[in-house]
């Protein structure tokens, strides 16, 4: 063995031990370790196992074996079982990961940098094991959260690792038999405070989540009885694109709405898989710019182009983002932006229009219905009047 591994086999329990110390300084759910010695006792001849497996195995690159990840995903077993919730699990991996890197770094300092192809060995070693251990972990950890938990409590943590970007979204949806789309539409339905005698929502969370089939979760407003209902809707690619939201999100709304009995409101924001937090931000403003509507299935979730007045006078940087969106799906058109200047100019006269651009009516409704086209925005719509005229104001005053 060379000299890097021998000071990496010869640091080991001294790194091990510094990695729990971590966890009892980082991790409030540790600290319980101070009445539980044996958990404290394990997870340190765990930390010690794990870095002498990394010596092991590194010099010829060998892979981490079944019995090696079984070990690992059991590890994970006992910590879901022991009630670790996901966020501290995330930072336990997080953790690990980041003392493991600085065990390495510290013991090539330690030879004064002498030991490169070693360092190099262990480095190639350890980004694709890792992953392979990470991910045994964290299958480990769902085990136990499905034997534990109802499936609807198994579909909102589901839709809150969505939500945060948490990998272990792609292990809960396998689990729940859910596969994961490409495209989603965030969908936040802002439930005002309700009275003392109404009872609660769970009934009717779990039959629209077992209706609809989409990871939902409940998270309540502190001092109130209402909240929000968030759920992360599949869509096509061609929705990010298109004015008003996706019909199965309607259908979950205008459904909650009517199993509800009151006002609600509802904002929607489509986005691909790995952007859903920024979506879910601009999800939530829109449903709290939203009005409330009146408790029925036809009760429709508002989008960016129902509200972004609203927005825009609240300043919210992502209306600013949109709208040169909107402009630049214009470019590929002929003359479009002068034509719906001259549109709106003339109050959407279509004779008066074509005659100051200078071109047939006809012309005029063939560029028109190129704007639908490409932006999904019918020009003549409420939508169209409010979007796409302050496209055109912003696009001709360089804006």
């Amino acid at each position: 063995m060379g000299s890097l591994f021998a000071e990496l086999a010869r640091q080991a329990p001294t790194n091990a031990c510094r990695e729990v110390d971590t966890y009892l300084r980082e991790i409030p759910e540790f600290r319980s370790w101070e009445t539980k010695p044996r958990a404290k006792a394990e997870t340190m001849e765990y930390s010690v196992w794990l870095r002498r497996r990394t010596i092991e195995l590194s010099p010829d690159n060998s892979e981490l074996t079944d019995d090696d990840l079984r070990y690992i995903a059991a590890i994970g077993e006992v910590r879901a079982d022991a009630g670790m919730s996901s966020d501290s699990r995330q930072q336990v991996l997080q953790l690990h990961t980041t003392l493991m890197l600085r065990d390495i770094h510290e013991a090539a300092e330690n030879l004064r940098g002498g030991e490169v192809e070693e360092l190099m060995q262990v480095m190639t070693w350890f980004a694709p094991q890792g992953d392979r251990g990470i991910v045994a972990y964290r299958q480990g950890f769902v085990t136990v959260l499905r034997r534990r938990l109802p499936y609807v409590e198994q579909v909102a943590l589901l839709a809150r690792s969505l939500l945060t970007g948490d990998p272990m979204a792609a292990d809960l949806a396998e689990a729940l038999d859910l596969q994961l789309p490409e495209f989603c539409a965030v969908t936040v339905i802002r439930v005002p405070d309700r009275p003392l005698g109404d009872r609660g929502l769970d009934v009717e969370i779990e039959a629209l989540v077992k209706t609809h089939r989409v990871p939902a979760v409940w998270y309540p407003e502190n001092g109130t009885r209402g909240g929000e209902l968030i759920a992360v809707v599949p869509c096509a690619d061609e929705a990010l694109r298109l004015p008003s939201a996706p019909d199965a999100v309607a259908d979950l709304v205008g459904d909650f709405a009517e199993a509800l009995g009151r006002p609600c409101a509802a904002g929607t924001a489509t986005a691909p898989l790995d952007e859903l937090p920024a979506a879910l931000e601009r999800a939530r403003r829109i449903s709290k710019s939203a009005p409330l509507g009146k408790p029925s299935r036809r009760l429709r979730p508002y989008t960016v182009a129902d509200v972004f007045v609203e927005l825009a006078v609240a300043d919210v940087p992502f209306i600013d983002a949109w709208l040169h969106a909107v402009a630049r799906s214009l470019e590929p058109g002929p003359d479009l932006v002068a034509t719906l200047d001259a549109y709106y100019r003339h109050d959407m006269n279509r004779g008066a229009a074509a005659a100051a651009l200078n071109v047939h009516p006809r012309t005029l409704d063939y560029r028109l219905r190129r704007v639908a086209e490409l932006t999904g925005i019918d020009p003549a719509s409420t939508h169209g009047i409010r979007t796409l005229s302050t496209v055109v104001t912003r696009r001709l005053s360089g804006s």
